[in-house]
């Protein structure tokens, strides 16, 4: 027996789970952000057993269309950090090897069982020698899949009888933002402070330089999180618990009480920091936070306190008047 039900069988459902939702304006509305990927996807805040207190439809589209709005202002920040960051990793990587060689990277770049730091014990070697294996084969399964798919970045140097080897810089244009952190974290030591200290990252409570790696792990879930268009505002895209350096860095550089990468907030704050980083108007960085504090305000206005108290963090425009002062 089949289960289907006609948009006005859903909006009948809706209504007798205590939801008000009626009329064409607010049927088309449910057409046109689904009741699987709007009302399904928006009726929970993190984890399906926290369900948020809506009464009505028009608070569910007010929350998508909060997470639209974020989306569509994070978008543009997030593109320029990825490639930002790659390309001082880039530039980094070739400086230090004087080539731009994919194999003279893993020979002199990347850590290994042969390059592993004296004093280091057999099984670290032995992880090392592995990651580097796997980096290896992560890449030429990324190169093969972007001949396939006849990306003209890497068939140039297949389809030239004069090219043999895809340099660096060209497989960086194909990483993925995860394969991108996962090279960086199997780079050796001292070059992933190089790294760092081009970024400008602070360092001083990064004992084993794991920051750059962890920061794009973390910027690599929102990240994805927008291009699925996935939910985005409660950070249910978190992959990764912060590690100490991660918390104590942003506090430390944008002078808070405290990070826990729980609420989107956070996110801004993360973003924020890069943007300073790399040298971005502190203009722009204010003009940023001021629109996140807009549209936020604007939603809080367009739902009830009940909802608004589970979905907008009560310390977040404190945190954002921080922020603000520390640009």
């Amino acid at each position: 027996m089949s289960n289907y039900k006609s948009t006005d069988a859903l909006m009948r459902h809706l209504r007798n789970n205590g939801i008000a939702i009626s009329g064409s304006s607010q049927k088309q509305q449910l057409i046109n952000t689904g009741y699987f990927h709007g009302y399904k996807g928006y009726r929970f805040f993190v984890s399906s057993n926290r369900r948020i207190p809506f009464t009505s439809y028009n608070e569910i589209n007010a929350t998508i269309q909060y997470d639209t709005k974020l989306k569509s202002l994070l978008y543009g920040k997030m593109m320029l950090i990825e490639t930002a960051l790659k390309n001082i990793a880039l530039n980094t990587i070739m400086a230090e090897i004087n080539s731009n060689s994919i194999y003279d990277m893993y020979d002199k770049a990347v850590s290994s069982y042969k390059n592993a730091p004296p004093g280091t014990s057999e099984d670290i070697k032995k992880k090392f020698q592995n990651n580097k294996l796997n980096l290896q084969g992560s890449i030429q399964n990324s190169i093969a899949a972007a001949y396939r798919k006849e990306n003209p970045k890497i068939t140039h140097f297949y389809n030239t009888v004069n090219y043999n080897e895809v340099p660096i810089w060209a497989i960086f244009e194909i990483l993925t933002m995860g394969d991108f952190g996962y090279l960086l974290s199997c780079l050796t030591q001292d070059v992933r402070k190089k790294i760092s200290r081009n970024i400008g990252l602070n360092l001083s409570s990064d004992t084993n330089c794991t920051l750059v790696y962890k920061y794009v792990y973390a910027l690599k879930d929102l990240r994805n999180a927008i291009a699925h268009n996935d939910v985005v505002y409660d950070t249910r895209f978190r992959k990764m618990d912060p590690s100490k350096p991660m918390k104590q860095c942003l506090m430390l550089e944008m002078g808070l009480p405290y990070i826990n990468f729980k609420t989107i907030g956070d996110y801004i704050i993360l973003i924020c920091y890069f943007l300073k980083l790399l040298k971005v108007s502190k203009t722009e960085i204010k003009a940023f936070i001021r629109e996140f504090e807009k549209i936020t305000k604007e939603y809080e206005g367009q739902v009830s306190s009940a909802v608004a108290a589970i979905t907008v963090h009560p310390d977040l425009f404190l945190r954002m008047t921080i922020l603000k002062n520390s640009i």
